[in-house]
């Protein structure tokens, strides 16, 4: 069974280290990367590593920036059958981990259990968060699965929980959609539970990191004349956040203190700190946390913009049903008015209509006293 995992980096030097030596000692077999023009040393890590790594790793540079994940993406995806001979192949991120839900299996071996004829499964994607930091990995700070509710989350501007990620066998024609939540391959078989996976991730890991990521990935939106993102989209929403200067504040929403994470709707899991405690294979960046009291007055000011985005919203709604009752009402006065038109076109119709007729019985009821007078006066000669 050949295992392998496609990546699309740009500017994931915080993490990528620990990225790959888990990947290694979950027994990927082939990494098939593509960096996109990193400038944070990314590149240099990755050169390095292909180059003394026991695994394969087919290393590619596409250096353009237009938000083209789907079609690189499927590139390296079909590339891993094509060329590598893939039977399973798992399209991930920098920011997020595969792992098997049962803590003492290793991908491979969930792997090499799970039959083929699934063809392809999605699998749940679970945020962690922790104290919010300046800068660093946070592998061993993020160790709180984020379990609110959409109301918890709605409180902090943020819409929904991630959408799940595709996994599917090895296939020359897959199609791997933006994102990598779908796949063009339909689901057969149901993996089993005592094979099940999910993702780890870590979208929020430091200020520096977060306001990096918005910032390319708006200005390769911007710079992609086919991306046509919603302006409700999640990226395009805090691009432009980050220009108005207000991201920070909505960041620091997302993340939560110890005490508030023993208190709340979250689940302590240490898996990976605890395996790279054991693999003795630190994070390469150390942490550089907040001050609780720059933490304190960034939430308060992001809690303060989301109240004003609910009313800005609630303002909108109106204003956007009000238009709709006045367009609704133009086009009732419109079709009463067109009613009316047609009505009175009617009623003068039929004013024309007994007009005539009436004419017509005058000009015959003239016929018959003429016709009258004329039998009279013929009566009266023949007398």
């Amino acid at each position: 069974m050949t295992l392998a995992v496609t990546l699309m980096i740009r500017d994931e030097a915080d993490i990528l280290p620990e990225w790959l030596a888990y990947h290694v000692a979950q027994g990927v077999d082939v990494l098939i990367v593509t960096d996109n023009g990193s400038t944070d040393g990314t590149t240099e890590i990755l050169e390095a590593f292909a180059a003394t790594a026991e695994i394969t790793v087919d290393l590619r540079h596409d250096p353009v920036h237009r938000k083209q994940q789907s079609p690189v993406v499927t590139g390296m995806a079909r590339d891993a059958y094509l060329l590598h001979q893939a039977d399973w192949v798992i399209n991930a991120d920098a920011d997020e981990f595969l792992i098997a839900r049962d803590r003492g299996l290793t991908l491979s071996e969930v792997f090499s259990r799970l039959d083929p004829a699934v063809r392809a499964f999605v699998v749940p994607v679970v945020n962690m968060v922790g104290p919010l930091a300046e800068r660093g990995g946070g592998l061993e700070r993020l160790v709180w699965r984020d379990e609110r509710s959409a109301e918890d989350l709605d409180t902090i501007g943020l819409i929904s929980h991630p959408s799940g990620n595709a996994i599917h066998v090895g296939d020359p024609d897959v199609r791997v959609v933006q994102g990598n939540h779908l796949v063009t391959l339909a689901q057969g078989a149901v993996p089993p539970e005592e094979l099940a996976l999910e993702v780890l991730h870590f979208p929020w890991r430091s200020w520096s990191q977060y306001s990096h990521r918005v910032d390319i990935s708006g200005r390769a939106y911007e710079a992609n004349p086919d991306a046509t993102p919603s302006p409700a989209h999640h990226g395009m929403r805090d691009f432009r956040r980050l220009r108005d200067g207000s991201l920070k504040a909505y960041w620091a929403l997302r993340g939560v203190t110890q005490a508030e994470a023993e208190a709340g709707p979250f689940r302590h899991d240490d898996s990976l700190a605890r395996l790279f405690s054991q693999e003795d294979a630190f994070p390469t960046v150390p942490d550089e946390l907040l001050s609780p009291g720059e933490v304190e007055g960034l939430r308060g000011a992001g809690l303060g913009l989301v109240r004003r985005d609910a009313a800005l919203a609630r303002t909108e709604a109106s204003l956007a049903a009000a238009v709709e009752n006045v367009r609704l009402l133009e086009n009732t006065v419109e079709h009463v008015t067109a009613r009316s038109t047609a009505l009175e076109g009617l009623a003068n119709d039929r004013e024309r209509t007994v007009q005539a007729l009436s004419s017509r019985k005058a000009v015959r009821w003239a016929d018959a006293v003429g016709t009258r007078a004329r039998r009279l006066r013929t009566g009266l000669h023949l007398r």
